[in-house]
């Protein structure tokens, strides 16, 4: 289907890159995401997607928009303080392309309820919905696009367990929850670290739609604010991972 005049005048940008070009415009403009979590992570990661053309978001989260969310979560302004985060979210993202069709659930994601995205964005700041939302990725044979942040750091990663063969899966990197889990709530966050990992969580994932350049996949990239340091750790397969290992029961 050929791009109309709009469309061509929008996209440009992204046409004159030889990794994209009209054919990767055509693949993001066909391309269907789940987000889970709307907040520092996953609002900034939708905005980018949006305005690149990704033709279907799925937005959850059960939250709404907190006055301390402001400091970091720069989808929301003063006048959403109480309003639904994934609503107010969409309302950002069909303003900014209203070719864009997103769908909202107000509610916390578990297992049982099906994700619409052929890519899955883990935008969550829980361990228990890490795992779940692993568990799904590798169980349908879908690409799991994770990201966090606390602190003064960062780190994104591209989960592929599920389609390529001997990858590991999140659980391969986190086996099980730590005992005292930081929270940003409990121990701060600085803003822009937040925006750096979503940003790069939407470009691994219109990398991975496009076709363009190496994703993350068996790789974690590891930001330090502090020092100004970003650097990439290889991840290997688990052979004892409950989830992808040998005697795994996804």
């Amino acid at each position: 289907m050929a791009l109309t005049p709009q469309q061509l005048d929008r996209h440009k940008r992204h046409i004159l890159l030889k990794e994209i070009g009209g054919p990767g415009v055509q693949k993001l403009l066909n391309a269907k995401v789940s987000i889970i979590g709307a907040g520092a992570l996953g609002g900034p990661c939708a905005m980018y997607l949006a305005a690149a053309g990704v033709s279907e978001i799925e937005l959850w989260d059960a939250d709404t928009v907190d006055r301390s969310n402001l400091q970091r979560q720069v989808q929301f302004t003063e006048i959403d303080i109480g309003e639904a985060k994934v609503r107010c979210l969409a309302a950002r993202l069909k303003a900014a392309n209203s070719d864009c069709h997103v769908s909202v659930q107000p509610r916390r994601w578990h297992t049982a309820q099906k994700l619409s995205g052929d890519i899955l964005i883990d935008a969550t700041d829980n361990f228990e919905t890490r795992f779940e939302l692993n568990r799904v990725a590798h169980a349908s044979g879908r690409i799991l696009v994770s990201g966090a942040a606390t602190r003064w750091s960062g780190q994104v990663s591209v989960f592929a367990s599920g389609g390529a063969s001997g990858t590991p899966c999140y659980q391969c990197f986190v086996p099980e929850a730590p005992p005292e889990a930081e929270a940003c709530e409990d121990v701060g966050v600085v803003g822009p670290v937040t925006g750096i990992v979503a940003s790069h969580m939407a470009l691994e994932t219109v990398k991975l739609i496009t076709g363009a350049g190496q994703p993350l996949i068996g790789k974690i990239s590891v930001l330090d604010g502090l020092g100004g340091v970003t650097r990439q750790i290889g991840l290997p397969r688990d052979p004892a991972c409950p989830v992808c290992g040998e005697k795994s029961d996804v």
